[in-house]
């Protein structure tokens, strides 16, 4: 097998549950000599898809140069290698530092996206995130922590547009995004805390942006959640007035229908 032909495979494991991988990773898991995955999100579950002689490798305790050194050492042996990420690769995945460490030893690779968790909590909930003249934004972002934010995507900053939007790694900070979340939807919004999304524990918690923070303590929630709010999340839940869109509307042409005029 070429170099060409032998690429390193960063896959998107999904939000947990191992039937919502995309077809293409399945068949990486299953042809892979190696797998790395991040062990402190993408659930053991996920392994199921490995060859039977495929050897994995939490990379939990494992720094940038240790995986590089890793891959590495299995690529030269012609072997190949599946760094598995939780959800979609490229959202919070870390894959950028990883790929240009690959570039630097010029070694090739393919990104196979996954589903993030806020899609897989949108189809729980049976909501929509964009709707006709309601809303057409969605904004996927996390506030400020340990790993600071530019002051232009500051959570302050994305809250005034009042779209909808999911708040990644941010559940540590929950006072923190409920005091920005009230300045800009209001007290008595409604949000969802998304936990575990798509594993066999989760759940889907609905407060008002007031009572956020009761809610994670009440249900001591402490990570692994999404928060997600706009008035997307009241209309799944029968609280928001629906205007329907024009793609189904009898009375709206396009190119595929012609309008019906009673």
């Amino acid at each position: 097998m070429t170099d060409k032909e032998n690429k390193v495979i960063f896959a998107g494991a999904g939000p947990g549950d191992p039937e919502l991988i995309t077809i293409k990773s399945m068949k990486a898991l299953e042809s892979a000599d190696l797998i790395i995955y991040a062990g402190s999100l993408v659930p053991e579950a996920v392994l199921c898809w490995k060859g039977s002689s495929t050897e994995t490798i939490s990379s939990a305790g494992m720094n940038l140069e240790q995986i590089i050194a890793k891959i590495k050492d299995y690529h030269d042996l012609g072997k190949r290698v599946v760094r598995l990420h939780t959800g979609d690769p490229s959202l919070y995945g870390a894959i950028f530092e990883q790929i240009r460490e690959l570039q630097k030893h010029k070694i090739p690779y393919e990104v196979l996206p996954g589903v993030t968790a806020a899609f897989a909590a949108a189809a729980r909930m049976g909501m929509e995130y964009t709707l006709p003249e309601i809303t057409q934004t969605l904004i996927l972002t996390r506030v400020s922590g340990r790993t600071p934010v530019p002051d232009s995507e500051d959570l302050e900053t994305l809250a005034a547009h009042k779209s909808s939007m999911a708040i990644y790694l941010s559940i540590g900070h929950a006072e923190k995004v409920q005091k920005i979340l009230e300045t800009h939807y209001g007290t008595e919004a409604l949000c969802a805390i998304a936990y575990k999304v798509s594993h066999p524990e989760e759940q889907i918690f609905y407060s008002q942006i007031q009572n956020l923070v009761k809610t994670c303590q009440e249900n001591d929630i402490t990570r692994h959640a999404l928060i997600i709010v706009g008035k997307a999340v009241e209309a799944s839940r029968g609280t928001q007035d629906l205007i329907h869109s024009k793609l189904y509307d009898a009375a709206f042409s396009h190119g595929y229908r012609n309008a019906s005029h009673k």
